[in-house]
């Protein structure tokens, strides 16, 4: 007896994702979970957090853009629905006729659409909103960080005009970082070495040559 043949998946089964952020359940075709994935992945490499609270907001911006594509989908395919519907006004031109349609459908799903639009508004606030949020945060980081890298690269100076030798490990604590420091010392220590070897470049490009000898 042959085996019995399996049935095609049907392309509109849905799966259950937990979010790997959010920890939350999203029920959806695992095609619409891989555009939501990458949709995700492209907004938080582009908004670049740092840190448990940046990276929950970046992930509320992406989920509202996502909902906000979602809601300019939906309002297409309501105007859709509409052109797709038997009418009185066969016989038009099909510009003139898909035009009557659209204007039909506006009469009659006006109020639905209208709260869409006030939908889309609501989340395009949030987006804003959370948008600056992550800008002070974001701010706040690098401010802290250019204290810091300035911080040690006074002391570094210092030590070296007394002749002494300057160990971040053992002369910067690190109680004297602000609380909540996402940065590790090796990188400060890196960025401090790179802004004394900057300023040392800008300080002898801006020096006038030497003159030459002349030839005897």
């Amino acid at each position: 007896m042959n085996a019995p043949e399996s049935n095609p998946r049907d392309p509109r089964a849905l799966n259950a994702y937990r979010h790997g952020l959010t920890g939350q359940i999203h029920i959806v075709s695992p095609e619409e979970h891989a555009a939501y994935q990458k949709h995700c992945q492209g907004i938080l490499a582009s908004l670049a957090p740092s840190g448990a609270m940046e990276t929950d907001l970046a992930q509320s911006i992406a989920d509202d853009r996502w909902q906000l594509k979602r809601a300019v989908a939906i309002e297409n395919t309501i105007f859709a629905m509409g052109l797709d519907t038997d009418d009185e006004i066969g016989g038009l031109a099909p510009e003139i006729a898909d035009t009557y349609a659209q204007a039909r459908t506006w009469l009659n799903s006006g109020k639905d659409i209208s709260l869409l639009a006030l939908y889309q508004h609501r989340i395009q606030r949030r987006v804003e909103k959370n948008m600056q949020m992550l800008r002070d945060l974001q701010q706040e980081r690098k401010a802290a960080l250019q204290q810091a890298v300035e911080e040690l690269a006074l002391l570094t100076e210092l030590a070296e005009s007394k002749g002494e030798t300057f160990d971040p490990d053992r002369d910067f604590p690190v109680e004297s970082l602000p609380s909540k420091f996402v940065f590790s010392k090796p990188e400060i220590v890196r960025l401090a070495a790179h802004r004394r070897r900057l300023a040392e470049a800008k300080k002898q490009s801006s020096a006038p040559p030497k003159m030459l000898s002349k030839a005897a």
